[in-house]
């Protein structure tokens, strides 16, 4: 494959990943995180299909313009909470999620969605989960 191309990847619903999406470079919320963000979403939409191959670490930064280390910590944030599993060589698929999973999900988007309408940051609301969180 020539550089700078764009090789195809098993998908569903759309074209390519990440399409038009990039990160916001202005954001309070590192790079990696909204990348990591936005591959769970896509994931848990179903957009991204188990067993979808995620473009090699170094591909993926070229499209999104980002360092090859952004997309690798976000790949391996992904593995460890078991959205991702790579399988070297032969890349990074999308696994399957558990029943317990898409109701964390559920429920942190209600948290999310009530944590925008009150006006809190991103760092705000995960300040806010983790008190919580640590509350016992």
């Amino acid at each position: 494959m020539a550089s700078g191309t764009w090789p195809v990847f098993a998908m569903t619903a759309m074209d390519g990943f990440p399409g038009n999406w990039r990160p916001n470079t202005s954001s309070g919320v590192a790079l990696f995180e909204q990348l990591r963000l936005r591959i769970i979403e896509l994931a848990d939409s179903g957009v991204l299909a188990v067993g979808a191959k995620l473009p090699p670490v170094r591909n993926l930064a070229g499209v999104l313009d980002v360092a090859p280390h952004t997309v690798a910590r976000a790949y391996k944030e992904l593995e460890a909470a078991g959205v991702v599993a790579t399988r070297g060589r032969n890349g990074t698929i999308v696994c399957a999620r558990d029943d317990r999973w898409g109701a964390l999900a559920e429920v942190a988007a209600q948290y999310a969605a009530a944590a925008k309408a009150q006006g809190a940051s991103f760092a705000e609301a995960v300040q806010l989960l983790a008190a919580a969180y640590d509350a016992d």
